[in-house]
């Protein structure tokens, strides 16, 4: 399946505003089933540098710097992604002690998963939940993510919610709605509180009625032998070949599609725009 993206990003500003270093995520993440091809990022005003890196978690980085004034900020990237059809579940539990539910990971691994593993979120209320959860599964790995999504999806209520950071997981918990990403944050300290490593993942669904036009999030699950796995707690799937992903972090915030201020006496609004077809 051929892919074509465009995302675009249009902030305007009351009056004329001086641009701070704008930081840019909208480069797709390398895949052993994706290739891209023919991407472009169009920004207006014209940076007067753009730096292209790879940031402390491996995500493709853009970092512009302005030194003029502007009313209007203009950033769009498109590209073209072949996306191969996958089993995501063809994987070997190895040890295969971790097909189970709690489990340890080797030494070499933990050390460099240490930051994914641990979060000051995990409560008696995030236990209370997921407990029953895991018990329901057998305790087998897959199967508890894979139901835990399906909770999650089929008793909360979706809300589109474009600004604003995720909300705490049990704030999450006690009002039972959110947005994707304040679902991201709930199943990441869910797998956290029962030893699963896991990261927040900001992307494309193709083919999702909620999120045809908009950026989406979901959760990938480090699984010893099968590596980062994704799961979508909004959609309640595990992740396939209609999902692209843009970047990925233990620190949702620090992905966004663009951060940066600016200086200046100014109201500013945003505009995002995100069309995908098929070719």
């Amino acid at each position: 399946m051929k892919l074509q993206v465009e995302h675009q990003l249009l902030y305007r500003y009351s009056n004329e505003v001086f641009l701070s270093p704008h930081y840019i995520y909208l480069t797709p993440k390398a895949s052993p089933h994706q290739v891209i091809s023919d991407y472009f990022l169009e920004i207006s005003p014209k940076p007067n540098l753009l730096f292209k890196n790879i940031d402390a978690e491996g995500n493709t980085q853009q970092i512009a710097y302005f030194n003029q004034s502007c009313n209007l900020l203009s950033i769009t990237a498109s590209f073209v992604i072949e996306s191969k059809e996958h089993n995501p579940y063809n994987f070997v539990h190895f040890p295969f002690e971790s097909e189970k539910i709690p489990f340890e990971y080797p030494e070499k691994e933990h050390i460099l998963l240490n930051t994914y593993l641990t979060s000051d979120a995990i409560t008696t209320a995030i236990h209370q939940f997921v407990r029953p959860i895991a018990a329901e599964a057998n305790w087998k790995t897959m199967d508890f993510l894979v139901l835990l999504c399906t909770k999650i999806k089929e008793n909360f209520k979706y809300e589109i919610r474009p600004e604003g950071e995720a909300n705490r997981p049990e704030k999450t918990l006690l009002i039972k709605k959110g947005s994707c990403r304040d679902y991201a944050v709930l199943m990441i300290t869910c797998c956290k509180a029962l030893g699963i490593a896991a990261r927040f993942v900001s992307g494309y669904c193709y083919g999702s009625e909620l999120h045809a036009h908009e950026l989406h999030a979901w959760v990938e699950a480090y699984l010893p032998g099968g590596g980062w796995r994704g799961f979508d707690p909004t959609e309640g799937v595990i992740v396939d070949h209609q999902y692209i992903a843009l970047a990925s972090s233990a620190q949702p915030e620090l992905i966004n599609p663009v951060t940066g201020t600016f200086r200046g006496v100014a109201t500013s609004t945003l505009e995002p725009t995100v069309n995908i077809k098929k070719l």
